[in-house]
């Protein structure tokens, strides 16, 4: 794991982005603007009243607080502008100029307008907040990323057996977000997971497996269906992309199993990243490798925003918080270089 999140926290320091604490008083996430300011991985924006910011400061020591910009939403000079632009934006949904108002004194809102206007280039909350309260104003303001329609949650995974994937390494899908995808959904899952896999865990190659209970018609349902076309969508979404299915588990990652099951697939026995067909079995799945096979867990990375927002676990460590940062830095830097062609709305 260190040899990657090195790897991630030196592409940081190296292009070195703007990036949004909503959550400025919350003393993981403080302690770990903290670490993050002192090795220069980001410029962050810390949200909250700057006493009560430095209070905590105060409390645990840190050194590097006054090299953050500290934004109080209820003083700032912009949140007349940002609620004007809410407005703008909201308006057709029946917001009015009050609620608006009323929304740009809430951190998480106020947050995503600093993004939507420029002035800043990724999000991380979620150690106070719950996934729907990270998410809902991002899908509001800053919206999917052009031809994207749902947003998930990857995880890298490092595990302990080399002999899989990458040296032990692979990146699944989704873990966070979409209950029960359809068959277009999981297709943006693949191709957005392998972007993914390829911007932020560094899989030169990318080969992802469409899994299921099936392997190449063995069982006959209509789930089974499901992952066949999403198998199909992705393909047609990124003619480029190195993906196949339906495959069962150990036929993408045991290349005995993989050739004897789904013979001449240049995926099967060898993949590095894996799509679940639902998030039931995504996140009882990702939790139970890194429970009982020891694995380290890094995310959940959200994916489909247009700016990335990351949403932490209420129960993250310091530890979790500063590398998140990085990751969302990391987010940033290839959002504003992609070169990829968009996703097939059809």
């Amino acid at each position: 794991m260190s040899d990657l999140l090195n790897k991630i926290v030196e592409r940081a320091k190296a292009d070195r982005q703007r990036i949004v604490l909503p959550e400025g008083d919350e003393e993981r996430t403080l302690q770990a603007a903290d670490k993050a300011l002192e090795d220069g991985i980001a410029d962050l924006i810390l949200l909250g009243k700057k006493e009560s910011i430095m209070e905590v400061a105060h409390k645990f020591n840190l050194k590097n607080i006054d090299k953050a910009t500290i934004i109080d939403p209820a003083t700032s000079e912009k949140k007349e502008e940002y609620a004007q632009y809410f407005y703008e934006l909201r308006k057709k949904k029946g917001v009015t100029i009050e609620e608006a108002r009323k929304k740009m004194l809430d951190p998480m809102y106020f947050g995503c307008m600093i993004i939507k206007s420029g002035d800043a280039d990724g999000q991380l909350a979620g150690a106070r907040n719950t996934t729907g309260n990270t998410l809902r104003p991002a899908l509001q303001i800053i919206k999917t990323a052009p031809g994207v329609t749902c947003i998930s949650g990857a995880m890298i995974l490092v595990t302990k057996a080399t002999q899989y994937g990458d040296n032990g390494l692979l990146v699944v899908a989704d873990v966070a977000v979409t209950p029960m995808p359809d068959a277009h959904q999981l297709a943006e899952f693949a191709v957005c997971t392998a972007r993914t896999a390829h911007d932020i865990a560094g899989i030169t190659d990318p080969r992802v497996a469409m899994l299921s209970f099936s392997t190449k018609g063995s069982a006959s349902h209509e789930v089974v269906d499901k992952v066949v076309e999403a198998t199909r969508l992705a393909r047609e979404m990124d003619p480029n992309l190195n993906v196949d299915g339906e495959l069962q588990a150990d036929a993408a990652l045991v290349p005995s199993v993989g050739e004897s099951k789904a013979h001449g697939s240049s995926v099967a026995g060898h993949a590095n990243i894996l799509i679940y067909p639902c998030l039931e079995v995504g996140n009882i799945s990702y939790k139970m490798v890194q429970r009982l096979g020891d694995a380290i867990a890094i995310g959940p990375i959200l994916q489909g925003i247009a700016r990335p927002v990351n949403d932490l676990s209420r129960g993250c460590s310091v530890d979790d918080v500063y590398y998140m940062i990085a990751i969302t830095a990391n987010q940033a830097t290839f959002a504003k270089n992609s070169s990829h062609v968009k996703l097939s709305t059809k």
